[in-house]
């Protein structure tokens, strides 16, 4: 879950004229957060996973399981516990926030674990906490499902209560809004990315060919024209591709489940070669952990969620997407904000300069300010890089902010470049170190699975002194 904001968000016609202003603002606030604190060191290792979990509601008698849409009716009564125990300075044992689907839930534990064995036993104790906590919360017939994606969302009889597919975040054929947190941010990122990109998101997914499949795969239930939104004829268009299964909403991507560990190292250096390390790692685990085989209800030729959504939050505009040559965009783009990152950050001896074979695309004017203001070669492409994007949301009562003592544009942009990793500073005036985050691992079904794949990738060892804080 990104930056989450109170206020007025802006639609995008009205967005995209602070774009510049948010940019230029956000690098002055990682500039100085830079500069502040980039002395900082001897933190200890401290890290924490992020479970998502989705509710499902089972119809027992008709033999149904839909997904839940009352999640942000009991969170409150959730997040109560820790809002009550922060005032007295107390920690609990879990913490919960929104995600985007209302039907889903994030859990972390209350307060992050050390570098001990004796703390990697607590971690599926506390999953199961948390998940028996969530249940306390819900129907007798629900139940907090760490599936990655919902086989049948987006197809026939698959929501409680139900909704007809419509709504004007989306636009989508398939989900309704309904489905998307009633916080502003959401329904607001919805509609700018399909805004800024100039039609709906299109995703495709290879279907699996059996015997029964036909050759070609034609979507059957893609209208013609429904008539209800201009999009509307964008699939049957084109943008619908044949032996695909066919997707047109931000909730197909931004809907599945996964698990993300975020680590705090003892300075900016071992953060940024940690980075490094994890990077192969990302993935690799990613097909270790791969458990999305079925979208809206068809078998895909593939089994995991990254391609989904990565389609699913590309913002891209056709000049972007090199589909029509370069007049009002500024670069051409090769993956969607959500993807694998494109370089490599640490300055350890063994890094290598031929690491970073790729074309990186970067704002030359935001590097230069970088450089002017002491930031190295790679850190400075890393943040010029993750700045070529626009900002999707922005409140307009959180335009004018003390740069020395907010993050909030810097965090705008950081927080909508949903990369494999994140290399995160610290938040201005926070006891929190330099860190980070781990994203590009599925959910998986048991708190032992996931316990055992969090196991794995661990990155701190007893016997390694580089490495243990």
């Amino acid at each position: 879950m990104g930056l989450l904001s109170l206020g007025t968000p802006l639609h995008w016609n009205d967005a995209k004229n602070h774009a510049d202003k948010v940019r230029k603002h956000g690098i002055q606030q990682f500039i100085n957060i830079y500069h502040n604190l980039k002395d900082r060191k001897n933190d200890v290792l401290l890290w924490g996973d992020e479970v998502e979990y989705m509710m499902v509601a089972f119809d027992h008698e008709n033999e149904k399981a839909r997904l839940s849409l009352r999640v942000h009716e009991f969170l409150p009564g959730l997040q109560e516990e820790e809002i009550e125990a922060a005032k007295r300075s107390l920690t609990v044992p879990t913490a919960w926030r929104p995600e985007y689907g209302r039907y889903m839930l994030e859990g972390t534990p209350g307060s992050p674990y050390e570098g001990s064995v004796h703390d990697l036993l607590k971690v599926e104790r506390n999953m199961k906490l948390r998940r028996q906590t969530a249940r306390k919360h819900m129907r007798e017939n629900e139940a907090p499902l760490t599936l990655t994606s919902f086989p049948k969302l987006g197809s026939g009889d698959f929501l409680e209560p139900p909704h007809p597919a419509k709504g004007d975040a989306s636009r989508s054929l398939f989900l309704p809004d309904e489905i998307i947190n009633p916080h502003a941010r959401f329904p607001t990122l919805t509609a700018n990315i399909r805004r800024r990109r100039g039609s709906k998101v299109a995703i495709n997914i290879p279907i699996y060919h059996d015997k029964n499949t036909p050759k070609p795969f034609i979507d059957p239930s893609i209208p013609a024209d429904r008539g209800l939104f201009p999009e509307d004829k964008e699939a049957s268009a084109g943008a619908a591709l044949p032996d695909h299964i066919y997707m047109d909403s931000m909730g197909f991507g931004m809907g599945c489940n996964c698990l993300q560990i975020t680590f705090q190292a003892s300075n900016i250096l071992e953060a940024r070669r940690l980075y490094d390390q994890l990077a192969p790692l990302s993935p690799i685990m990613l097909a270790l952990t791969a458990a999305a085989p079925i979208f809206r209800g068809l078998l895909a030729d593939i089994d995991c969620r990254w391609t989904v959504i990565a389609q699913s939050v590309d913002d891209r505009t056709p000049q972007e997407r090199g589909k029509e040559p370069l007049k009002d965009s500024r670069f051409v783009i090769n993956k969607s904000r959500y993807d694998s990152i494109d370089s490599y950050l640490s300055l350890d001896s063994s890094f290598k300069p031929e690491y970073n074979d790729l074309d990186l695309v970067y704002d030359k004017e935001i590097y230069q300010t970088l450089r002017d203001n002491n930031i190295d070669d790679l850190l400075a492409k890393h943040v010029s890089h993750l700045f070529i994007r626009d900002p999707l949301v922005i409140f307009e009562e959180l335009l004018e902010q003390d740069d020395d003592v907010s993050s909030d544009h810097f965090e705008n942009i950081q927080s909508t470049n949903w990369q494999t990793l994140r290399f995160k500073p610290p938040p201005p005036g926070s006891q929190i170190g330099w860190r980070v985050e781990f994203r590009s691992m599925e959910a998986q079904i048991t708190d032992f699975e996931k316990c055992g794949i969090r196991y794995f990738c661990c990155p701190f060892d007893a016997g390694n002194p580089d490495i243990q804080s």
